[in-house]
């Protein structure tokens, strides 16, 4: 991190749960963290936090941000280290705690602090549009929204996008479309990609290939990110290259066999995913 290049503050949101949020915010920071980047993740789902779990730090948890705001602990005594990557931090929810400890002031101190030893701050949104999304998107400067292409989800996601816009300190924001099924959308039994771009009006970040690894990564603790090996997953190459877009870097789309249509859209007019995010 460099005074010409500041930490960036992302909120990773979604209007309906289960989508994959939680998910993509894992792997989006493990990716960065593997480019080389310090970050930090936080968790604002009081009471129902789950990030830890895809982190595989559960058992190592000993304070959480709610300890940091009543001044039971230092931010950095909160904060726990991946041992994969001693770059990446995790900040978890409370588990018990009432939603009201946390609010939108408090969570604007709490990430300036982060901003001072980080390059990317991630903060996991939860669902919705209540209390808690006020208080994640408080102190970002940009979002990144995960939705699937189902037509419950891309309503959800719109509504977002919507309060989003209402966010003078939101500079700008990017789609990740998440569990894509090509065959599905060649027989007309998914939205195609090109329908939800259409409606939300928003650039894309990135598609996320359906894929039974990520269940099996989310068990193990391990984010899909950070596999390597011969029969490398599509979804992990996907989550490695939105990490890539997100810091800038100009990265082609990978080809799942996605209707023709939006593939050459895509490889044609690349800007659309490309920059920062």
């Amino acid at each position: 991190m460099t005074e010409q290049q500041p930490c960036r503050v992302i909120v990773v949101t979604s209007g309906k749960g289960g989508v994959g949020k939680t998910t993509s915010t894992a792997n989006i920071g493990a990716g960065l963290a593997r480019m080389g980047y310090k970050v930090a993740l936080i968790d604002t789902d009081i009471g129902l936090r789950n990030l830890d779990i895809l982190m595989g730090l559960e058992n190592r948890i000993v304070y959480n941000i709610v300890d940091v705001i009543e001044d039971r602990c230092k931010l950095n005594q909160a904060l726990v280290k991946d041992k994969r990557l001693p770059n990446l931090c995790l900040l978890p929810a409370a588990q018990t705690r009432d939603k009201s400890a946390l609010d939108p002031k408090n969570m604007k101190k709490v990430v300036e602090k982060l901003k001072k030893d980080f390059d990317f701050v991630l903060i996991d949104s939860p669902a919705g549009i209540e209390g808690g999304f006020q208080n994640a998107v408080a102190a970002a400067s940009e979002a990144i929204v995960v939705a699937t292409p189902e037509m419950s989800s891309v309503r959800d996601a719109d509504r977002i996008i919507g309060l989003l816009e209402t966010k003078d300190h939101i500079e700008h924001y990017k789609l990740v479309l998440n569990r894509v099924r090509p065959d599905m959308m060649r027989s007309n039994d998914m939205m195609d990609v090109d329908d939800v771009i259409e409606i939300l009006s928003v650039k894309l970040l990135g598609l996320i290939p359906e894929d039974k690894d990520i269940i099996v990564s989310t068990n193990r603790g391990e984010p899909i990110a950070l596999w390597e090996g011969p029969k490398t997953p599509k979804a992990t190459l996907a989550y490695q290259n939105i990490a890539a877009r997100v810091a800038g870097e100009d990265v082609p789309f990978l080809d799942f066999d996605i209707p023709e249509t939006f593939m050459d859209k895509v490889k044609g007019l690349f800007k659309i995913g490309s920059g920062a995010a």
